[in-house]
C-alpha cells in the first residue's frame, strides 16, 4: 500500500514538472483567442433557440399558469416531486445554452432561409452582433440571470415566483430581438 502511495506521489510531481517544463500552466484554465476558440461550435444560435432556449422556455412558462374557461379555472403548477424536478431541468437547460450563446465564432444561422417579415437576414444579424459583441454578451447575460430567478423560484416551490420568473424571461428574449433580429419591425401601438 506505501509503495503505490509513493508511486502515486511520484507520478503527480511527474507530471507537474512535465507540465512546468513544457511551459503549461496546471493552475490558469486555457483561455481562447478571438479567433480560435477553444471548443469548436457546431450549432448555430438559431440552432440553440429551436433546439434548446425555446423549448426550455415553453416548458417553464406552460409550467404554471390560471386559465379561466366557461367549465371552470385550472390551477396549473408543478404539484410533485417529479414534476418540480422537470421544470427544473428546463430552467438548467435554459441557464446553460446562455453560455453556448456567447462562445466565439458561433454562426447565426447556417442557411439563407426566408426571413420572416420586418426580420434581418442571418448576415445583417451576423453582422450587428459583430459590432457589439459586448453588447449581445450582456443580453445573454440578462436571459441567464432571468433562468437564475427562474430556478430560484423553482427550488424554493414558489409558483408565484415562477410565474414572475417567466415575464422576466421574456423580457430578456425580447430585449435581445428587438436589437438583433427585428429592430424594424412594426409592433401595434408603436
Amino acid at each position: 500500500m506505501r509503495r503505490t502511495r509513493g508511486l502515486q506521489q511520484l507520478s503527480v510531481f511527474l507530471f507537474v514538472c512535465a507540465m512546468a517544463g513544457a511551459g503549461c500552466s496546471v493552475s490558469k484554465p486555457m483561455i481562447a483567442s478571438a479567433e480560435a476558440p477553444v471548443f469548436p461550435v457546431t450549432a448555430t444560435i438559431q440552432d440553440l433557440m429551436e433546439g434548446q432556449i425555446d423549448p426550455a422556455a415553453d416548458a417553464l412558462w406552460d409550467s404554471v399558469a390560471y386559465i379561466a374557461t366557461l367549465s371552470g379555472t385550472e390551477d396549473r403548477r408543478p404539484r410533485s416531486d417529479a414534476d418540480w424536478a422537470a421544470v427544473r431541468r428546463e430552467a438548467l437547460i435554459l441557464i446553460e445554452a446562455t453560455n453556448l450563446l456567447i462562445m466565439p465564432g458561433r454562426e447565426v444561422r447556417s442557411d439563407a432561409a426566408t426571413v420572416g417579415l420586418g426580420e434581418l437576414t442571418p448576415a445583417e444579424i451576423q453582422a450587428r452582433i459583430a459590432a457589439s459583441r459586448p453588447g449581445f454578451v450582456q443580453l445573454a447575460g440578462g436571459l441567464r440571470r432571468a433562468g437564475l430567478e427562474a430556478l430560484a423560484a423553482i427550488d424554493a416551490k414558489d409558483p408565484e415566483r415562477l410565474i414572475d420568473a417567466g415575464s422576466t424571461i421574456d423580457a430578456a428574449c425580447e430585449a435581445c430581438h428587438v436589437v438583433y433580429w427585428y429592430p424594424n419591425q412594426q409592433r401595434p401601438g408603436r
